[in-house]
């Protein structure tokens, strides 16, 4: 169904990534990457966005929302950075960076380095819930069961498959059912037909 499921994030380098995940939070992709463009030639370095005052961030990055506290984690973020001397190259690392949870540094480390990680946004959170992949009420006890189901060397892939899922087909509103291959195997499917579903049940 998504055979070319992949990050949708625009990015020349893992601390471009970086930004361009703490932006992401809350807000599409792509709005993410129109505001990129722009925010990359002002500043593509840690040590650049030290530099650049915080109200020039702002501006830079206020259309993608909650822009106080994303530029807050931008800075504090490349601080880090500045400190430990280099980009951080694994998730333990990444999570020590001022800024940056979990979920961010899954994606980074999954992504810009290949590492298997399950990163639970709110796409696989819904989707892995509702076609009862898992029965976690957190994003940590999410990201647990997934890891327990799926070899490891599966992680990365599955989860840019079920955003690619959350994002196109099985939308929180109104999931396309009748467009789902995995209709017949769907724990939803199964309990609810194809109503809409309730805040309760996805």
């Amino acid at each position: 169904m998504h055979p070319d499921a992949a990050c949708e994030l625009n990015f020349a380098s893992p601390f471009e990534l970086l930004v361009a995940v703490i932006l992401s939070a809350q807000c599409t992709d792509k709005r993410v990457n129109m505001i990129t463009p722009a925010l990359f030639r002002e500043a593509n370095t840690p040590e650049q966005f030290v530099a650049m005052p915080t109200e020039k961030l702002e501006r830079l990055i206020f259309s993608c929302g909650f822009y106080h506290n994303k530029a807050r984690a931008i800075k504090e973020a490349s601080q880090s950075i500045v400190e430990m001397g280099k980009m951080p190259e694994t998730r333990e690392e990444l999570m020590k960076l001022r800024g940056v949870g979990r979920k961010t540094a899954n994606v980074v480390y999954a992504v810009a380095y290949g590492g298997d990680a399950i990163a639970v946004d709110t796409h696989v959170f819904r989707v892995s819930n509702r076609i009862g992949l898992v029965n976690a009420k957190t994003p940590e006890e999410t990201e647990k069961q997934l890891m327990a189901e799926f070899d490891s060397s599966l992680w990365n892939s599955l989860h840019h498959l079920l955003i690619f899922h959350g994002r196109y087909v099985c939308h929180a509103q109104r999931p396309d059912c009748a467009g789902c291959l995995l209709a017949d195997n769907c724990k939803y499917r199964k309990e609810h037909g194809t109503e809409s579903p309730s805040p309760k049940t996805v």
